[in-house]
C-alpha cells in the first residue's frame, strides 16, 4: 500500500514539474515576441490621392508599383526595413525618370520626387552599415514615408487648381480686346441725311403761307461776289 502511495505522489511530483516548465517556456515565448514587435515600425497612412488625380495616373505604371510596395512600410521590422530597401529606390528612380503625366512634369513636383529618391538611396545605404541602430533605421523610414505623402498631397494639389479653373470656364487664350467688343452693345444703324438747302425750306414756307392766306414775304437772294 505504501508502494502504491509513493508511485502516486512521484506521478503527481512529475506532472507537476511539466507543467510548471510548460509555463515558463509560454512565458519565454510571450517575451520574445514582446521584443520583436518592438522593432517593428508602424505609420499611419496619411495622404492619399483623391479619385481625379487617380484617374489621371491610372496609366502610370511606376507609380501604381511604388504605391502598391510602400504599403508594407507602414507596419514593418527594422531587419525587414533594410532587407527591402534597395527594390524600393530602385523603384522610387524608375517612377522619377517615366513621369507620364504631363501635368505632373513642374519643377515644384519633381522636387519632390527627387527627395523621395534621395531618402530611399540613404535607407538602402544602411543596409550595408553594421553599425546603424534601431532608432536610425525607424527615423529613416518615418521620414520615406513622410516625403511620400508629401508627394501625394502635392499631386492632388495640382489637379484640384485644374478643377477650379476649369469650373471657371475662363479661356485664358481669348485676346482681351475680343472680350471687349463682344461686351460692347450693337450700334443702331445711322440714318443718312441730305445736306440743308435753304432755298428750298423758303419755297416750303412760301407755298404754306399762301395757302394760309398769308402775305410773303420774299428774302432776296445773296449775290456771289
Amino acid at each position: 500500500m505504501r508502494q502504491v502511495l509513493s508511485f502516486l505522489l512521484i506521478i503527481l511530483f512529475f506532472t507537476f514539474s511539466c507543467t510548471k516548465l510548460k509555463s515558463v517556456q509560454e512565458v519565454s515565448e510571450n517575451s520574445d515576441s514582446l521584443k520583436v514587435s518592438s522593432d517593428r515600425i508602424v505609420n499611419t497612412i496619411t495622404e492619399t490621392l483623391n479619385p481625379i488625380a487617380k484617374e489621371a495616373v491610372s496609366e502610370w505604371k511606376e507609380y501604381k508599383n511604388v504605391d502598391d510596395f510602400i504599403l508594407k512600410y507602414y507596419n514593418i521590422s527594422t531587419t525587414d526595413a533594410l532587407y527591402h530597401a534597395n527594390e524600393l529606390s530602385g523603384l522610387v528612380t524608375l517612377m522619377k525618370d517615366s513621369i507620364r503625366v504631363d501635368l505632373l512634369k513642374g519643377k515644384s513636383i519633381k522636387a519632390r520626387f527627387n527627395v523621395l529618391q534621395n531618402e530611399t538611396l540613404r535607407l538602402a545605404d544602411m543596409s550595408t552599415i553594421n553599425s546603424i541602430t534601431n532608432k536610425e533605421i525607424k527615423d529613416e523610414v518615418d521620414k520615406i514615408v513622410e516625403v511620400y505623402s508629401a508627394v501625394n498631397s502635392k499631386i492632388n494639389t495640382i489637379y484640384k487648381a485644374e478643377e477650379l479653373q476649369n469650373s471657371l470656364e475662363i479661356d485664358t487664350e481669348t485676346p482681351s480686346l475680343n472680350i471687349k467688343q463682344q461686351n460692347l452693345p450693337k450700334r443702331r444703324g445711322i440714318i443718312s441725311r441730305e445736306p440743308v438747302n435753304p432755298e428750298r425750306i423758303q419755297k416750303q414756307k412760301t407755298l404754306e403761307q399762301r395757302k394760309l392766306g398769308k402775305p410773303v414775304i420774299s428774302i432776296p437772294k445773296k449775290t456771289k461776289q
